[in-house]
């Protein structure tokens, strides 16, 4: 299996001087792992998007790091908490973590909607993902790449499918998630709320409704209670 290439070297910039680096078309990256110290690298931001569309956060890496004498070492990599910038939508910080072939590693795989669903297409129901990424155990090279759930088979509302149902080399992989979590399933669609509006009140018979911010007056045949601490004038 050949891993796709990136190449960087050790970094001196640190905290807001990274700015520089950015304006330069450069991404400041760590390198992080198990038994070894992190490390602060750079690397283009062009050859970075390249390979991030490619490998995703679960395919391997050839980090190709080149210190600060010259000398290269070859670094296999995840690329892991990729930072966006809310407003260019561009990377602007990156981890690489560092992992060993031969030992079991935690991801996050993302879930992939194909196909169409005829109960949504037929307009009887929703369908909903419940679940974005499934988590799994794996060694590195045997980490999928995503998870594929076809929806062609979700014909009749209440139709769902379960973390047990989905497909992979259960030899290889150890899915985290409760097994009978739903993943995706048709909902059945929302009713608008119709909101009434509210009803206007009928002055009672013989009753003169009061403007705003007044009491009203008192209905005929009735009287009206003196306040308290003030008594009747003797006629």
């Amino acid at each position: 299996m050949n891993k796709p290439l990136l190449e960087a070297e050790a970094r001196k910039l640190t905290g807001r001087k990274v700015k520089t680096l950015r304006a330069e078309g450069l991404l400041p990256a760590n390198v992080y792992g198990k038994k070894i110290s992190s490390l602060a690298v750079q690397l283009k931001l062009s050859d970075f998007k390249k390979v991030y569309e490619e490998a995703g956060e679960t395919g391997l890496v050839t980090l190709k790091v080149r210190g600060a004498k010259g000398k290269a070492e070859d670094r296999a990599v995840l690329i892991s908490n990729v930072q966006i910038d809310p407003v260019s939508d561009i990377p602007v910080h990156v981890d690489f973590r560092q992992v060993d072939l031969k030992e079991k590693v935690s991801a996050e795989v993302p879930v992939e909607l194909t196909g169409e669903s005829p109960a949504q297409k037929g307009g009887i129901g929703t369908v909903v993902q419940y679940i974005d990424e499934i988590e799994v155990e794996a060694l590195p090279l045997d980490l999928p790449e995503k998870f594929e759930i076809d929806i062609s088979t979700l014909a009749e509302v209440d139709q769902a499918v379960f973390v047990k149902d989905l497909k992979y080399d259960k030899d290889k992989v150890t899915v985290k998630n409760d097994p009978e979590e739903i993943v995706v399933k048709v909902e059945p669609p929302q009713k608008e709320e119709v909101v009434a509006p509210p009803a206007e009140e009928v002055p009672a018979e013989g009753e003169v409704p009061a403007p705003e911010g007044e009491e009203a007056p008192a209905a005929e045949g009735e009287t009206s209670t003196p306040e308290e601490g003030e008594q009747e004038k003797a006629s």
